[in-house]
C-alpha cells in the first residue's frame, strides 16, 4: 500500500475524529436546517452540486496571488494583495456550501471531510494573516525569514489548501460523495417482465429487475417506474412517504417525481432513473431508457472500440 493510501486508510478509520464532527453536524445542522436554503447549497438548480464549482473562486484566486508572489516581485503585490481579498470574501460560500454537502454523510466519509475542512480552514486562516500583513506593508519575507511575513503566510496558506484539495478528491473520486449513486447501473435493455399487474397499486412497492431495485406504483392509475436507489446516498426511496405525485427519500428528505424522476426538493441533485413500463396480458414489463456508456458497459473496453495493438 502506498504511502498516501496508508494515511487515507488510517484517517477514515480513526473515530478519535467523531466526537468533533458530532460537534460540528449539530451545529450545521442547526444553522442550515431551511429546506430551502439546503436545495440553494446542495446546488439541484445545476443538476451536480455546488461546493465544487464554487471553489474554484477562492482557490484559483489564492493560488494566484501566491504564484505572483513567488514569480513577480514587489511590482506584483499589490495585485497579489486584491486576488487574496477576493479568494478571501468568496470563500464563505464556497465553505458553506461543502459543509451542507457534509452534513450528509457518515463514517468515513465524515472523518474525510472534517479533516478536508480543517484543512482548508488553516488555509484561509494563514491567508487572512497574509492579507493583514500586506495591508500593514509586510508583503515579502520578513528579515530571517520570518513566518508572520505575507509571503510566508501565503505559502503555508497555499501548502494547507493543497491538502485539503486532495482530500477532496478523496471524498469524490475514491469515496464517491456527490456521485450519482446509481451511475453504473443498468436495468433491462428489453422488455423484461416483473410481476402481474394486478399486485401494483398507489403503495410504493420495490422489485429487482437484473440486479437493479426499481420502485413500482400507480399515478393517477398508470403504472410507472424509477430507480429504488436514491441518486443522492443510496437510501431505498420504497422505504420512504408517497407526497402526492412524488416520493420523499427516507434518509435526508429528498422529494422526487414519480413519473419523471426529476428533483423536487434536494438534498439531491440528480434525477432518478426512469424506466419505461408497459402492460401486456395482464403483466408488467418494462426496460430501461437509452443509457450512457459507463452504465452500459461500467467495466472493460467498449465493445464498439477495437483494442489496440
Amino acid at each position: 500500500m502506498r504511502g498516501s493510501e496508508r494515511v487515507l486508510d488510517r484517517l477514515e478509520r480513526e473515530q478519535a475524529l467523531d466526537a468533533v464532527a458530532g460537534r460540528a453536524h449539530a451545529f450545521w445542522s442547526k444553522a442550515l436546517r431551511s429546506p430551502r436554503l439546503r436545495d440553494l447549497l446542495s446546488g439541484r438548480a445545476l443538476g451536480h452540486p455546488l461546493h465544487p464549482a464554487a471553489v474554484i473562486v477562492p482557490a484559483g484566486t489564492l493560488l494566484s496571488a501566491t504564484l505572483l508572489d513567488v514569480t513577480g516581485g514587489s511590482a506584483l503585490r499589490p495585485a497579489a494583495r486584491r486576488l487574496i481579498g477576493l479568494g478571501l470574501l468568496s470563500a464563505g460560500p464556497a465553505a458553506v456550501a461543502g459543509w451542507s454537502d457534509w452534513l450528509d454523510t457518515d463514517g468515513a466519509e465524515r472523518r474525510v471531510g472534517l479533516v478536508h475542512a480543517a484543512c482548508n480552514i488553516v488555509g484561509i486562516g494563514c491567508y487572512t494573516a497574509s492579507w493583514w500583513q500586506r495591508r500593514n506593508g509586510r508583503s515579502g519575507v520578513a528579515k530571517g525569514g520570518v513566518a508572520g511575513s505575507g509571503l510566508a503566510a501565503s505559502l503555508a496558506g497555499a501548502s494547507a489548501l493543497g491538502v485539503g484539495g486532495w482530500l477532496g478528491g478523496h471524498l469524490a473520486y475514491a469515496l464517491g460523495v456527490g456521485v450519482d449513486t446509481t451511475a453504473f447501473q443498468r436495468g433491462p435493455a428489453d422488455w423484461t417482465d416483473v410481476l402481474a399487474a394486478g399486485e401494483v397499486t398507489t403503495a410504493l412497492r420495490q422489485v429487482e429487475v437484473d440486479g437493479v431495485p426499481v420502485l413500482l406504483t400507480r399515478v393517477d392509475g398508470r403504472i410507472v417506474a424509477i430507480n429504488d436507489r436514491c441518486t443522492h446516498r443510496g437510501a431505498p426511496l420504497s422505504d420512504g412517504d408517497r407526497d402526492g405525485d412524488c416520493v420523499q427519500c427516507p434518509w435526508h428528505g429528498s422529494r422526487f417525481a414519480l413519473t419523471s424522476g426529476d428533483v423536487v426538493q434536494g438534498p439531491a441533485t440528480r434525477p432518478q432513473p426512469v424506466y419505461e413500463v408497459r402492460e401486456r396480458g395482464g403483466r408488467v414489463e418494462l426496460r430501461r431508457s437509452e443509457v450512457r456508456a459507463l452504465r452500459a458497459n461500467p467495466v472493460g473496453p467498449s465493445p464498439d472500440r477495437v483494442p489496440v495493438g
